[in-house]
């Protein structure tokens, strides 16, 4: 049996959660059709009237909403209650167009904050641990939402922030940091920096990684655990329903536990918006039951994933979410065959190459392009031109085997990738300046 932070409603009987999930629902309709005029007419075009929704099941008579009405929405077009009642915003780092900007009352922080406590508790933390949060701190919501929960736990918290990673080394190792919160590509960084330094992964007190906030893969996992000495755990949330904590992994590292308490989740065919059968893999939707300030009911998200009920053996009854296996908006169509970042990455650990990639996309007369620059680690580096062509090409040959179409290999010197200390960007389309 594992750790929970509210074992009465983490480990609720199926009833339990959908009769929670049945008055939530009812409330929350009402509650946004009454306050969101952009809603409103949302469903009003739909013909659906707030008496309609009469328990959980009838979702699916709602509309949906998409990061584009977000953006038509900005700013205010979305808010659920009055201004006043608000105490904090948070924002996408949005690549395209306007950013999305998430409003929130105190409820909604705590709400957010117990989720994220939960996922805390789920990784072995307790008041004894030291929590080093080295999200970003401001406007992304990692920073705070990890902050607020290791304080709902008791943690001694070290606010960190990302970047400076001599001055994280320091506070890790002088304050005996017990639990990393970051990015996996940085987690990845400060193990690389750890062992340049000369320490072992013996040499930290770290139990525990939660690292969230961009796709990584079961590869990536066990590269980072071994480097750091640790268990890692996946975390999930988007800005526009909160931020991390949504969803989150428990010992068993097998999904990730959907607080359906206060976020219901579907999965639907991205192209008929029909809801799927658990089990089946389709993009995955989101209904905030309880959130005052932003409600967004019915939320697109983009991620692809699978929704398992199989029992878990830590005890939680909580639907699981896959890890996300792609987004159906960050798929690269190439030559007509959709490829997803984590196939390359998956190719390159398995092959013995470091995560640190860069994929860059371009048509050179008509045709679809696709190279990858792929870092080598010290020990591979080789003055001989003919060893690193033949890695080259053993490599295009692996990927060529996932893909299904074969890319240019380009490996290049170690550190020549710029590292990121927020989400890395693994992906430059040039297609779209031709466009």
């Amino acid at each position: 049996m594992g750790n929970y932070f509210q074992p009465q409603i983490e480990t609720a009987s199926r009833d339990e959660i959908i009769s929670i999930q049945n008055e939530k629902i009812v409330k929350q309709v009402k509650h946004v059709y009454d306050h969101v005029a952009y809603y409103r007419n949302l469903m009003d075009e739909k013909g659906v009237k707030p008496e309609d929704i009469k328990s959980i099941d009838d979702i699916k008579k709602l509309p949906f909403l998409s990061k584009s009405d977000l953006r038509d929405a900005y700013p205010y077009g979305l808010l659920g209650t009055d201004l006043k009642n608000c105490v904090r915003i948070h924002s996408t780092s949005g690549t395209t167009g306007r950013r999305v900007v998430a409003f929130y009352t105190q409820a909604d922080v705590d709400l957010w904050e117990e989720c994220c406590a939960r996922a805390i508790v789920a990784a072995g933390g307790n008041e004894d641990d030291v929590v080093q949060v080295a999200y970003g701190y401001g406007l992304f919501t990692g920073g705070a939402g990890l902050h607020g929960g290791s304080h709902k736990v008791g943690c001694l918290t070290l606010p960190m922030s990302s970047g400076n990673t001599e001055r994280q080394i320091q506070f890790m190792m002088d304050l005996e940091a017990t639990i990393l919160c970051c990015t996996p590509s940085y987690a990845a960084y400060l193990g690389e920096s750890l062992a340049e330094k000369g320490y072992k992964p013996s040499d930290n007190k770290l139990k525990a990684g939660i690292f969230g906030a961009e796709p990584w893969t079961e590869e990536m996992r066990r590269e980072i655990e071994k480097s750091l000495g640790i268990k890692a755990f996946d975390i999930y949330g988007l800005t526009e329903t909160s931020g991390p904590g949504v969803a989150f992994e428990c010992e068993a590292q097998h999904g990730m536990h959907i607080n359906e308490d206060h976020f219901y989740a579907e999965i639907i065919d991205p192209e008929t918006g029909e809801v799927l059968p658990d089990g089946e893999k389709g993009e995955l939707v989101f209904t905030a039951l309880d959130k005052e300030a932003f409600p967004l009911l019915r939320y697109r998200t983009r991620d692809i994933c699978v929704l398992s009920r199989e029992k878990c053996s830590c005890g939680r009854t909580h639907v699981k979410m896959s890890k996300p296996m792609g987004r159906s908006d960050d798929m690269m169509i190439i030559r007509g065959v959709n490829v997803f970042p984590s196939q390359i990455e998956t190719v390159l650990i398995k092959e013995g190459y470091t995560p640190n990639y860069l994929i860059e996309v371009d048509r050179v007369n008509n045709t679809d392009t696709l190279d990858i620059n792929v870092e080598l680690l010290t020990g591979q580096f080789s003055d001989k031109v003919s060893d690193i062509h033949a890695k080259e090409k053993s490599l295009e040959a692996a990927m060529r085997t996932m893909l299904g179409i074969g890319p240019k290999i380009h490996l290049v010197p170690p550190k020549s990738i710029a590292r990121s200390e927020g989400k890395a960007v693994r992906v430059i389309d040039k297609r779209k300046l031709h466009d």
